[in-house]
């Protein structure tokens, strides 16, 4: 088979993955945009996410969509609601300090992992996708009469998949609405600018962050929710995930959207592309010479504004 077949196939695995990193990474952007929290234990929200969602799930039984749909809803939920009570019982009362915030937050990551590992296991376990049909790709050749549509053999994907990056892509459309067209998405700006006159206003900051907070690990829940019928829940998943949101954010430009949004696409592409055709370690070193670059060149990322 020619090159151009395994490029598509590669490139739609690179979408998939580019579509669940846009979700997990704009929750932490906003985290770190609104609030000014580096926030270390966003990838075991990923992880818990992921272990409510084959909790649920199982929980529910019956026809798979039933569980996905409850887990879709449920898992994000809790996930949610856990972090806004993480932000008002600690890093509230640190006054959202830096130094004590990655402190706070790197034992709040610990604490997270070593629950799920005494309350779920150590094992991988797998949810089952609400549709899973295998789709056939087509190519084009060129042959003697012109250019002609084939099916090569074996190159295909499935509906699931697809799906991943369609409803992907449209809760970052949502995200983008609230955040622009909603009286909560101005709230959220406004405390973005500047909290202390925000204050003076009357909008609750501290609320603000609760839900800020609350908000970003909920996005992350659902975009591990989003990817466990393709790979399975682990308490050990939330690796990866974090190291490359956090590659993501700081290409994109720290709190941007957009720039979290175009560097998950570069990142996610390009890391299933090298991964099929080479090695995933090459994709996630490559990643990191592009961050060192990015820090070198231009500190504040490709969409992001220099600060004075």
């Amino acid at each position: 088979m020619e090159f151009g077949p395994y490029l598509m196939l590669a490139t739609l695995e690179g979408a998939v993955t580019a579509a669940v990193l846009a979700l997990t990474a704009v929750g932490l952007s906003l985290v770190f945009g609104i609030m000014r929290v580096v926030n270390v234990a966003h990838g075991e929200f990923f992880m818990l996410g992921a272990v409510l969602a084959w909790w649920v799930s199982s929980w529910f039984g019956g026809p798979a969509w039933v569980g996905f749909v409850a887990a879709a809803v449920i898992a994000p939920l809790l996930v949610g609601v856990l972090a806004a009570f993480a932000d008002m019982t600690l890093l509230k009362r640190i006054e959202y300090d830096p130094e004590r915030t990655i402190v706070i937050t790197i034992g709040l990551l610990y604490v997270i992992q070593q629950v799920t590992l005494m309350t779920y296991g150590p094992d991988a376990r797998p949810v089952e996708p609400p549709f899973n049909t295998r789709l056939a790709l087509p190519w084009f050749e060129r042959g003697d009469s012109g250019w002609q549509l084939y099916w090569p053999w074996g190159l295909s994907t499935t509906s699931y998949k697809l799906f991943v990056i369609g409803a992907a892509a449209a809760l970052l459309g949502v995200v983008w609405l609230l955040m622009r067209h909603t009286k909560i998405g101005l709230i959220m700006r406004a405390t973005q600018l500047d909290g202390e006159m925000a204050q003076a206003f009357g909008i609750p900051v501290e609320r603000v962050y609760a839900f800020t907070f609350g908000l970003g690990a909920g996005l992350a829940a659902l975009a591990a929710v989003l990817i466990v019928p393709v790979q399975q829940a682990h308490y050990l998943m939330g690796g990866d995930p974090l190291l490359l949101s956090f590659i993501v954010v700081i290409i994109g430009g720290l709190g941007s959207l957009p720039g979290t949004v175009v560097a998950a696409l570069l990142i996610g592409l390009s890391d299933g592309i090298i991964s099929v055709f080479f090695s995933p370690t090459l994709a996630k070193i490559l990643a990191t010479l592009l961050v060192a670059l990015v820090l070198v060149f231009r500190p504040q990322g490709l969409f992001g504004t220099r600060t004075a």
